[in-house]
């Protein structure tokens, strides 16, 4: 991933965590087997927690998995709700917001980008980002005739009502094989705005 569009948003790494909260831990002394059977249990604990997380994804999963026309891999995508000003779009096109999240769907199935892409938008908006980027690629290594991640991200976006507009991103950050992202304002951020805004007035 480039460091310059920002870290990925994923799932916690629940082994990350648990590693992470054991630091400093001492190892009681005790029978190898017992150990063994103690890892084996932790591996099974984090799986089943991953599996879980993963079902209630699922199940409010409601982005689109029907057929669909697929694009070419070139073709430049573009969307915007009303009311977004033309100003706030052109600079968004023109990659001159800061990007601060992205995720990258190469080498994943449509139903794991699916999920992936719904998590991601989610997360994002739980941290309260605004700008953010997905690579879908272009999709030369497919065996069908066009991109189908790409095409996929190009409908299940506007699914979306947290995503006010998107496009396909500058060269730098891959061109027709990414999309920026400008994501819906939260009521804190908005909140934040008015504050300063009334502050700006009173001084």
């Amino acid at each position: 991933m480039n460091p310059d569009i920002g870290m990925e948003v994923n799932m916690d790494d629940e082994e990350q965590l648990f590693a992470q909260e054991m630091a400093g831990v001492k190892r009681l002394e005790a029978d190898a087997r017992v150990a063994l059977k103690k890892l084996d249990l932790d591996k099974v604990n984090i799986a089943a927690r991953r599996e879980a997380a993963t079902a209630v994804n699922e199940r409010q999963n409601f982005l689109s998995t029907g057929d669909i026309e697929l694009l070419d891999p070139y073709h430049i995508v573009e969307f915007k709700r009303e009311g977004v000003q033309h100003g706030v779009f052109r600079r968004l096109k023109q990659g001159k917001y800061r990007i601060e999240a992205s995720l990258d769907l190469h080498k994943m199935t449509v139903e794991q980008a699916r999920l992936q892409v719904f998590e991601f938008i989610r997360e994002a908006m739980k941290l309260d980002l605004r700008a953010v980027i997905i690579v879908h690629g272009r999709g030369h290594n497919s065996s069908s005739k066009g991109a189908v991640l790409k095409s996929y991200v190009n409908r299940w976006l506007p699914e979306m009502e947290q995503v006010q507009a998107y496009c396909s991103a500058q060269p730098q950050h891959g061109g027709a094989g990414a999309v920026y992202i400008m994501l819906r304002k939260s009521e804190t951020k908005k909140q934040e705005n008015r504050d300063r805004f009334s502050r700006s007035r009173s001084s």
